[in-house]
């Protein structure tokens, strides 16, 4: 056995006693009020190991989900009926955003990113109202929330990128356990620790942490443009809620920082360098696992594609597919490639599709990852696909299309293992120029498998640490010891303004008593000149 391979064994053995060191937990009870979409992939899992775990866990759901189903063996479900959305077209709400976002972007200007963003916020406005519904709706249920609360939960695991988990969860009193990577209008980060935007990029920017003198420029100026959208398109959904019942004293923001947990969906193998605080945990990649086998017919076309491997091409859980015209250049490209294509695509046959191309419906992605004839990912960039590319070391070609995705490749591409290309201006040219230069440049693969080598160095595997920290808040009553003051503390208190005001106040007093002192002292030397005159 090699030596590599005996280290690794080490780590699971050292990892595996700390965790059995550890109190044993008894089984608890657990609410989950979940957000929908590609959240709910992650969320699934932990549900899944808390109840193998032997957890007994409760989902708040509201009738208007996409993705969460109601019956299900790992937990019972709570369905809170609501009215429709206008846009409950999930396939036709996506292909608008992804229209408007070319269009938008190829303006090419800086305004436009301010569009984009304001764009994005509208659309964020109207899940944030939904949420917000959801947890009056159950407010005025008398009779559930009494149910709820003489059921005696340990704790409310939720995801604070919607905040009706966060209000619900303060209703009950219940510890707070976050499986987030945003929260209402930001990264996750921002809310909870210290982030200079000098060296942070702001989510939207697509700056790395090495920022010029202009983008540093632009970051302040989208960073109040941020401020002044969630405060006004976001807050009020929720300072309805909390005046009406909680008192005038809550707000959204203090309830997200006073969680006790917070299990961020990132590490620092992907995430820049930036402050922490002892009650973050960094569970990034935790979803990924060793690759299962593959159907006989999927393993059957990965073993045909001989010495030049196969190109997989998914775009996530939102976007079922791209515009016609996108599409059919994307296709055009593949068919000149001797590799072969897995294509997860529902809409029509593309114009001029290769023989070398397959498309399917639905794809187990992270065994086809793992698969050794996989040679390249063509990804949107949803955190979930890039984690798992790392996680088996597959260099990504992305097309970035919404939300933190244009982000997520920036720090990709800046670790040379991803080569990024711009849905706006589109050709088959440039499409198969990034691909060929993906496949036969060495350094996008020899990055990408560095990547995952740190992934893999950890002495407590992802998975392992957010079910370890979820099971200490309930043996502890929550992990207040690990929360700072700061969210007890007003704007000004934090920031230190009142000491700022309170010293340019000394400082005046000091300079005028200076100036008073040599002006009367001036007025006794002139006045003594004048009497010996």
């Amino acid at each position: 056995m090699k030596f590599s391979s005996w280290i690794q064994i080490l780590k699971t053995v050292i990892s595996m006693s700390l965790l059995f060191h550890y109190p044993y937990c008894q089984a608890g009870k657990i609410l989950v009020i979940p957000v929908d979409g590609s959240h709910w992939v992650n969320m699934k899992i932990l549900i899944q190991e808390l109840y193998n775990r032997g957890h007994n866990i409760t989902v708040v759901m509201p009738s208007t989900n996409w993705y969460i189903n109601e019956e299900s063996p790992f937990y019972t479900s709570i369905r809170i009926p609501l009215p429709l959305p206008q846009d409950t077209n999930r396939d036709e709400l996506f292909r608008s955003m992804v229209n408007n976002m070319i269009y938008t972007k190829s303006k090419g200007s800086w305004f436009s990113l301010l569009a984009l963003q304001y764009q994005m916020f509208s659309l964020i406005s109207k899940g944030h109202h939904m949420s917000c519904l959801m947890a009056s709706t159950m407010f005025e249920n008398q009779e559930l929330m009494t149910k709820l609360q003489e059921a005696h939960f340990d704790l409310a695991l939720t995801d604070p990128g919607l905040g009706g988990g966060v209000l619900i969860a303060h209703y009950l009193q219940l510890p707070m356990v976050f499986n987030v990577r945003w929260v209402s209008s930001s990264e996750a980060h921002f809310f909870i620790a210290p982030s200079p935007i000098s060296y942070t990029p702001l989510p939207g920017t697509e700056f790395t942490d090495k920022m010029t003198f202009s983008q540093r420029l632009k970051s302040v100026v989208n960073y109040g443009f941020n401020t002044w959208l969630e405060r006004f398109f976001i807050r009020p959904y929720y300072d309805a809620v909390c005046s009406r019942y909680f008192g005038p004293d809550i707000n959204i923001n203090t309830l997200i920082q006073s969680a006790d947990i917070w299990l961020i969906r990132v590490n620092f193998v992907f995430e820049f360098p930036r402050p922490s605080m002892p009650n973050v945990i960094y569970v990034g990649g935790f979803q990924c696992k060793p690759p299962k086998p593959l159907p006989s017919d999927l393993e059957q076309f990965m073993e045909s594609s001989g010495e030049h491997g196969v190109i997989i091409i998914s775009l996530g859980t939102l976007i079922s597919n791209l515009p016609e015209d996108i599409t059919n250049k994307i296709a055009a490209a593949f068919a000149q490639l001797p590799q072969k294509v897995i294509w997860k695509h529902s809409g029509e046959t593309p114009t001029g599709l290769g023989n070398n191309t397959l498309l399917v419906k639905w794809i187990p992605q992270n065994d086809i990852l793992g698969h050794p004839k996989t040679r390249v990912f063509v990804s949107h960039g949803g955190t979930n696909g890039i984690y798992e590319a790392i996680y088996h070391g597959v260099p990504i070609v992305g097309l970035p299309l919404l939300f933190d995705q244009f982000d997520n490749f920036v720090r990709l591409k800046e670790r040379g293992a991803a080569k990024v290309l711009d849905i706006t201006n589109l050709n088959t040219e440039d499409v198969l120029e990034a691909l060929e230069t993906v496949l036969n440049k060495p350094s996008y693969r020899n990055n990408m498998q560095r990547l995952s080598r740190l992934h893999h160095d950890q002495l407590v595997q992802p998975l392992d640490a957010a079910i370890f920290w979820i099971e200490y808040v309930i043996n502890n009553k929550g992990a207040s010891h690990l929360q700072t003051e700061s969210y007890r503390m007003s704007w000004y208190e934090y920031h230190c303004v009142d000491i700022i005001l309170v010293l340019l106040l000394m400082i005046t007093i000091f300079f005028i008593f200076i100036f008073t002192s040599c002006r009367l002292l001036w007025y006794k030397v002139c006045k003594k000149r004048k009497i010996k005159q």
